[in-house]
């Protein structure tokens, strides 16, 4: 452990508890992150966090090839600091764990192809880049890696359910950056090896932090692909400062005035938090992307393709065409389409309908300033009507349900109501398929080859001795000629 990052053992116990009637849920929280290094992790847990590990690896280097991964990985690299971890395919450039932390965090959301949780929260791009960049630093091994990483993942789930993710989303919070905070110091604090203490004041630093808000669906802004990796870099600071003393709030989450809860949402869970905690790992639903666009609109894509796949019509028979959503994926995703951004597009349920019946898929190529601009999408688009569907409102976001009605030029009315879309628990994706994906993402960043190796690499990183040299092979990659021209 680093002698800057060890817990000051004269630090003063905390003050009385707040007045909620949740009092001790932060705390509790910490007792079970400073257990899980010891308990060791169920094996169904170990699998869903391999299969992450390699998806977010995969997603960060081709978020790489994106202009604002690349401004934020600039930026880390003019900003430096002590050479303690490696910038991803950076050609080997080391900088402070906390910009490797930013650049990797911002990298993995950068197209939104990252995994996801029917928490609305993105998980692997807040926790992993903490895991890999201080796990470089300390030179943990990979059982260590393994117990930081699903620390960081429970705890984040269980923050962003207890906020209650419609009605913090409704209040235009996005929960990616407010509750990534939580899991990066999770993790953080596992790799440095603090007490419950400690660790508590580290999640209360993290809290205090917390940010994310949905204003970027306005303009189809940057903004969103920052707010893992701001979140991540928060929670290195985070456990910086209280493995030297420094005491954040140790009842952060139940705190009546200011506390996270209360802060989040007017119809807060913290039973969330504690219930089950240690013997049911929400980890387990965490759910992998077969589509480069929102999670919430999986679903509509999903009864899209398999409207035309069952009916043998194609878009040119398409008249118009109605989806039956939620009211928080209305108001996340439902916005009147109008052609500007990427992100813009991605998030639009109306391009990601439109886009899937055109082209039968919604992938990297479907989300290309090029095809946005195509006018045949386009004009599908605008036929595309949003509604709120009762059905869909009361099962969301238990389940990320869509349906679709595609009304044909011939009179006839094709209905389709997926509950399940593919990458959910329900409807995994293999572990094979996500290695294609994985090889497909990051060989075009770095090439095939490369790629290849690095996949070898990673399907056996839990075992590893030293999580530096996995670090380091993945830093000392570079981009393509091209690649990010191309993207």
């Amino acid at each position: 452990m680093s002698s800057l990052a060890k817990a000051d053992p004269r630090a003063p116990s905390p003050a009385a508890p707040a007045p909620a009637a949740a009092a001790g849920i932060t705390l509790a929280l910490a007792d079970f992150i400073v257990g899980v290094r010891a308990g060791g992790v169920p094996a169904s847990v170990r699998a869903v966090l391999q299969d992450a590990v390699i998806d977010a690896v995969g997603c960060g280097l081709f978020g790489l090839t994106q202009p604002a991964c690349r401004i934020v990985q600039s930026y880390a690299l003019e900003q430096g600091g002590p050479p303690e971890a490696t910038l991803w395919a950076s050609g080997g450039a080391k900088v402070s764990a906390g910009h490797v932390a930013l650049a990797a965090g911002t990298a993995i959301h950068g197209f939104d192809f990252d995994d996801h949780h029917r928490a609305k929260i993105h998980p692997g791009a807040a926790v992993l880049p903490v895991v890999l960049a201080l796990g470089e630093r300390e030179g943990i091994d990979g059982p260590t890696f393994l117990a930081a990483l699903a620390a960081g993942y429970e705890a984040m789930i269980r923050v962003s359910l207890a906020a209650n993710p419609n009605a913090a989303r409704m209040r235009g919070w996005h929960l990616t950056g407010t509750t990534g905070t939580f899991g990066a110091a999770a993790a953080a604090a596992v790799i440095l090896g603090f007490d419950a203490m400690t660790t508590a004041s580290a999640l209360g630093l993290a809290g205090t932090q917390s940010a994310g808000l949905w204003a970027f669906n306005s303009d189809g802004a940057m903004s969103k692909r920052l707010h893992p990796g701001r979140a991540a870099e928060s929670g290195v600071l985070s456990a910086a400062l209280a493995g030297r003393g420094f005491q954040g709030p140790r009842y952060i989450l139940e705190a009546e005035d200011g506390g996270f809860l209360a802060a989040m949402s007017d119809a807060s869970r913290p039973g969330e938090i504690t219930r089950e905690l240690g013997t049911a790992w929400r980890t387990e639903a965490v759910c992998f992307k077969p589509y480069s666009c929102c999670g919430s609109n999986h679903a509509s894509v999903d009864a899209a393709i398999e409207l035309m796949a069952e009916h043998g019509f194609t878009a040119a028979d398409v008249e118009r065409v109605t989806v039956g959503i939620s009211r928080v994926v209305e108001r996340q995703t439902g916005f009147p389409y109008r052609q500007s951004t990427v992100l813009n597009a991605q998030m639009s349920i109306r391009y990601d309908v439109a886009v899937a019946l055109l082209d039968g898929t919604a992938l990297v190529e479907q989300f290309t300033p090029e095809r946005i601009a195509s006018a045949d999408v386009n004009d599908l688009a605008a036929r595309v009507d949003v509604e709120v569907d009762p059905d869909m409102d009361a099962v969301y976001p238990e389940r990320y349900a869509g349906i679709v009605t595609v009304h044909l030029k011939d009179g006839r009315a094709l209905r389709k109501r997926v509950d399940f879309s593919r990458g959910m628990p329900e409807n995994r994706i293999s572990s094979e398929g996500l290695q294609q994906k994985f090889l497909s993402l990051a060989g075009t960043a770095v090439g095939r080859e490369a790629a290849e190796a690095l996949l070898a690499r990673l399907l056996g990183i839990f075992d590893c001795a030293s999580i530096a040299q996995e670090a380091r092979a993945i830093g000392t990659l570079r981009l393509l000629d091209g690649a990010t021209a191309a993207a």
